[in-house]
This record gives structure tokens, sequence and C-alpha cells, in this order.
């Protein structure tokens, strides 16, 4: 009887790794994502390995490599910014250089501290482990007192920017950016000071927290601003930025990670900006297209009607599409995905079960003869 009931144990464990295996498959919002990546992916088959990847911000995306960059963070500390909130932005950092390939070939990450003053926390050339970076940023201490925002960009461009403090030379070719972190309003001028760091070769992301003032954010960021102003409502979910960035910044082309461009694609630095099929004209909110009189005639699509344009021209731009491709806002292919995968689970389930049974009749008919 003890054997039995040791069998049937087995079988039952056999019966829940099985089940588990199942449900990893099933879940709707893993569909979702899987079915958002796939169509990424067959848009560029040199990805065709990465078939199955997620868009799951929690985890660690090892195929998603960042380009070399030279990257400072300017954190505002001022004492608008609790001693608890600063620590979620310590933590916000951390995760970001999780995200990055760091090395001295790779990125180098420097933090720019500012409030009335402004500190700079280590430079870029002081960090070239992940290790010895978090604990520089677990260790940083707030400034408290005003918002010296325009101040803080000059000395990150002055100071930090250079080849001095372990900025890459311009022959390199090695892209800078700033991510700047304030929850206030500037007590100091940040347009003119902005725009020359820009024109320097300085890309700007700006992200407001709770009273953050928008004009400002928008005044210090490059464009297009769409990509580079953020704004979440409390330092508790500035987490939520660190996908969006990673997605940024990674090595792949913005137009083959997602955009909301009803025509064509053009991929520019880390940003895109869409253009129109001939005989279409760009409308006013710079994503859709409507039907014109003298469309544009440069850019392709890629058949499913989300065109992309690298730059290259294969001669598809003379073909005129007279069905219009639009956007699936239901998500109906991902539903058919979800209940065909949940399908092929349950069958494969039943099978298991069937097979089961069969092995626990088996045990009972020997147990019986005994």
């Amino acid at each position: 009887m003890k054997s039995f009931i040791g069998v049937l144990l087995s079988c039952l464990s056999f019966i829940l790794v099985d089940i588990s295996d199942c449900y990893n498959v099933i879940y709707p919002s893993q569909i979702l994502a899987q079915s958002y990546a796939q169509r990424r992916n067959d848009a560029n088959p040199s990805n065709s390995r990465l078939s199955q990847r997620t868009l799951n911000p929690a985890a660690t995306d090892s195929h998603c490599r960042s380009r070399p960059l030279d990257l400072i963070f300017i954190i505002d500390s001022s004492r608008s910014v609790r001693p608890g909130e600063f620590e979620k932005v310590k933590v916000f950092l951390s995760d970001m250089v999780d995200t990055l390939d760091i090395g001295a070939d790779a990125t180098r990450v420097a933090v720019v501290n500012y409030a009335s003053t402004v500190k700079i926390e280590f430079l870029l050339k002081d960090h070239l482990k992940k290790g010895s970076m978090k604990h520089a940023i677990s260790i940083i201490e707030p400034l408290a007192a005003g918002t010296m925002t325009g101040l803080a960009i000059k000395k990150a461009m002055e100071d930090a920017f250079t080849e001095q403090s372990g900025a890459r030379p311009k022959s390199q070719n090695i892209t800078k950016v700033a991510i700047i972190v304030t929850d206030g309003r500037p007590q100091d001028q940040v347009e003119e000071v902005s725009a020359t760091a820009r024109a320097s070769g300085i890309e700007i992301y700006a992200v407001g927290v709770d009273r953050a003032d928008m004009r400002s954010l928008k005044l210090m960021a490059s464009n297009p601003l769409e990509d580079h102003v953020f704004y979440v409502e409390t330092y508790g979910v500035i987490e939520k930025l660190t996908s969006k960035f990673r997605e940024t910044l990674c090595g792949v082309s913005p137009c083959k990670i997602g955009h909301s461009c009803q025509h064509i694609c053009v991929g520019s630095g880390m940003s895109y900006y869409c253009k129109c099929r001939p005989g279409y004209v760009l409308n006013e909110d710079k994503r859709t297209c409507s039907i014109g009189r003298d469309g544009g005639r440069d850019g392709h699509t890629d058949g499913a009607g989300n065109g992309h344009d690298d730059g290259d021209n294969d001669g598809e731009s003379s073909v005129k599409l007279k069905v219009e491709m639009v956007q699936d806002p239901c998500h109906c292919e991902a539903r058919l995905a979800f209940q065909s995968q949940t399908l092929n689970s349950i069958q494969a389930l039943n099978g298991k079960l069937a097979d089961i049974t069969k092995k626990v009749e088996q045990v009972e008919r020997m147990m019986s003869r005994k």
C-alpha cells in the first residue's frame, strides 16, 4: 500500500509540473507581449533568434545591448525632494545601470547632484564596473535648499562632458546623453544653457516628477519633445521609466522597437519621426496620414502597412496601396493567438492526464494481483 501511495504521489507531482509548464504559455499578458515582440522581430530577419523575447519590464533583457554612450544623470536633491523620495531616485539610477553595458569601451556614466549648489558625485572615468558604480550611487547624499537646474546643466556640459573627465573624443562618434530628474521649477534660466548644451551635441531627456514645471522640462529637452520629456506623478513609480529608457538607449533602431507612425517610421539617432506614403500628407499630430493631392515620394512600407525607412530606398516607394492598413486596437491578433495556445495547452494537458490515468490503472491491477 505504501508503494502504491508513493507511485500515486509521484504521478501527482508529474501532473503539477505538466500543468505549470502549460500555464507558463497561456497568460494573456504574455501572449500580448510576445505578439508585439514577434511582429517587431519579424520586420528584422537578423533578430529571428529573439522570436521568443517578451517585453517584461521587470526582467533584464540580455539580448538588448545598449550602444556605447557617455551618459550623465543630473538629479535634483533640493528641499522639496524628501529623503525617502531621494532614495527612490537612487534606486532608479541603480536599475538603469543594470540595464546598460558598462565599461571603458561601452557606456560610461557620471552623476551630477544639484540643489542651490552643484556637486559632481563621480565622473565618466571614475567607475567602469557596475558594482563600484552602484555603490557610489548608494552613498550619494541630498544637498537640500534651492533648485539651480540651469547651473547643473552648465556644470555637466563644461566639467563632466569633457575628455579630461572621461568623455570620448568626437572622432569616436559616441552619443552624449543627459537625463535630468527634477520635481520643481528651476530658480535660474534653463533655456539658453540647454540650447547651448544641445548645440554641443548633448541629447537631453527631462524627467518631471509630481510638481515639476512642464514648460521648463520642454525648454530643456531635445526634440522631438514627445520622445524626450517624461512625467510621473510620484517618485514611487519612477522605476517604471527604467524599461522605457532601456528601449530608448538600446542599440536597436527605434523603428524596430515599436512606433506610432501610421505609414513610415524613419530612425533619427535614438528617436524617430513619421512620414507618409506617396499620395498622402502628414497630419498635425505628426503620426497619422490623410489623402492629399501631392504626397511625398520618400520611404517605403514593409507590407504590413507599418513602414520604416533606415536611409535606403529599394524602389518600393513608387507603389501605391489602395487599401489602408490600420492598427489593431482590439488586439484581435493577440486574442486569437491566446485562444489557440490555450486550446493547444488544454489538449496537451488532456493527453498527459490520459497517460497518468493509464499508469494508475496499471498500478491498481498490479496491486490487485498481489
